[in-house]
């Protein structure tokens, strides 16, 4: 067995590569139970995943996991290990918290439009399904029929995909894969909400009244590409879209053929975010205002993460960035990269990575797994 070594409440097999907590305090790792993001979309309330205090398993090098193996996928990385660590290397943080002024009055619209909705479709972020849901969610829809629909499905991997496709087939939830940006999954979207509106008009029809349209509401956290599907869907741009968070801001009906309407909402998020593991991976992909965290922790954390998830690895950070992270933190690793390539600038070294980040440059994966039932 190898010997252990603790380094600032991370464990680490000492024949690796180390990686210390995120801001290289020494703190001792309680052995206690954590807690693991994991909203559910039933309609029970959502579901808290209990962890244990195991040993953190990490395997360094590159590994392709792209066989689609769940098995496989479940075992190369201790998921609840890291769940686990994240919760706290953020409790040192400054809390990510973002509400901007016309959050609040669109939530309050959206309520009173939902008693309008025949369906309701909720847009996530592939790669991060359980931080990408509103907590009061399904208090809001009740037993309104609802898709959900998995958004960015070209940033995962296909083992993540199929372990998230399997976990809400469980739940009996229907969920579609997408790519808003290239029309993946949009017209098998639209054919879904109209089916399972189709009692709407049989309804009408035996009280005499006309048909009219599938009215489907469009819910979501900000920036997971909700504006984007509409765009796709109409094949036109109707709803003002762009990579960063906030740029809807009215509730907007829009018409696709004869008989489906959308409506394209603001992202909505809570007033406070008090699950902050979720926070950071908001920020992390970019699905949060910038100007509510602070780049340089959320970089040095998604730098502890990538390090810990077998498919990037501490290897693949040290041969993009041609520095030696051997005996260094998340923090460290930021500020060594600003000398290297930024002039000590800090800020625009953790860009740089959460930048290479989003853009895929350490390959398509999910920074969450599915909870297990």
């Amino acid at each position: 067995m190898a010997v252990q070594v603790q380094l600032s409440s991370l464990w680490l097999p000492s024949p690796t590569v180390t990686v210390p907590f995120v801001h290289c305090k020494s703190k001792t790792k309680p052995s206690t139970t954590s807690l693991a993001s994991s909203a559910s979309l039933s309609s029970s309330a959502p579901i808290i995943q209990t962890v244990g205090g195991k040993q953190s398993s990490w395997h360094g090098g590159n590994s392709n996991n792209s066989n689609g193996s769940i098995e496989a996928y479940e075992e190369e990385c201790d998921w609840a290990d890291l769940d686990a660590d994240l919760y706290y290397w953020t409790k040192s943080l400054r809390p990510v918290q973002w509400y901007p002024g016309h959050i609040a009055k669109t939530e309050k619209e959206l309520k009173d439009q939902l008693k309008l909705m025949d369906v309701v479709i909720e847009v996530r972020d592939a790669r991060i399904p359980l931080s990408t849901t509103h907590p009061l969610m399904d208090q809001w829809l009740g037993n309104r029929k609802r898709i959900l629909v998995l958004n960015r499905e070209d940033m995962i991997s296909m083992a993540d995909r199929n372990a998230w496709a399997t976990y809400f087939a469980k739940q009996g939830t229907k969920v579609i894969f997408s790519n808003g940006q290239l029309g993946m999954g949009t017209m098998k979207l639209s054919r879904l909400a109209k089916a399972l509106a189709s009692d709407v008009n049989v309804k009408r029809r035996s009280k005499g009244l006309l048909p009219r349209a599938v009215r489907a509401g469009i819910v979501g956290y900000p920036n997971v590409g909700k504006s984007s599907l509409i765009n796709r869907l109409l094949k036109r741009r109707m709803c003002p879209a762009a990579p960063r968070p906030g740029v809807t801001r009215v509730l907007k009906w829009v018409r696709f053929g004869k008989d489906l309407e959308f409506l394209d909402s603001p992202g909505i998020i809570p007033m406070r975010i008090s699950d902050q593991a979720a926070a950071i991976k908001l920020a992390i992909c970019d699905d949060i205002g910038e100007r509510s965290y602070d780049v340089a922790d959320v970089a040095a954390i998604l730098v502890q993460m990538l390090a810990r998830i077998p498919t990037v690895g501490i290897t693949a950070l040290q041969n993009r960035y041609k520095i030696d992270m051997d005996g260094t933190c998340g923090k460290t690793f930021v500020q060594k990269l600003a000398l290297h390539l930024f002039n000590g600038d800090t800020h625009q070294a953790a860009f740089r990575i959460l930048t290479d980040f989003r853009k895929g440059k350490f390959g398509w994966i999910s920074l969450e797994r599915p909870p297990r039932l």
